[in-house]
């Protein structure tokens, strides 16, 4: 028996069977113009507001934290924190972080003795 040819996923005539097709791409793949550019500020740079909310949360009270310029890897761990300390969950959500029920008054005085300026602001 003879063998057998095999198929080449390409249907024009002369092409190569393991080329890849060419994809274009404006700055490439993990180049530092697609990273974040959101400097790290050290806490006494940053002024931050406290405020508490229901809008969107389905009648939920979520105190909210924003202001922030920090990369994600500060504001997660500075999440973990702030939940530990009010005893509920929480989240980060651009760039803001958002703490279940209303904790204003524990999160400005745990903002404060962490070097953050934090106000409340609101109602």
């Amino acid at each position: 028996m003879g063998k057998r040819k095999q198929a080449s996923s390409s249907s024009k005539p002369g092409s190569k069977p393991d080329a890849k097709p060419t994809v274009w791409r404006e700055f490439g793949e993990g180049s530092a113009a697609m990273q974040r550019g959101i400097p790290d500020l050290p806490p006494q740079q940053q002024s931050l507001r406290v405020q508490t909310t229901r809008k969107g949360k389905g009648g939920k009270t979520v105190t909210v934290v924003s202001g922030f310029q920090s990369s994600p890897e500060t504001l997660a761990q500075l999440l973990k924190q702030l939940k530990a300390k009010c005893g509920s969950g929480g989240t980060v959500k651009d760039d803001t972080l958002e703490i279940q029920g209303d904790h204003r008054q524990t999160l400005v005085q745990l903002l404060v003795t962490l070097g953050y300026p934090a106000k409340i602001s609101g109602g």
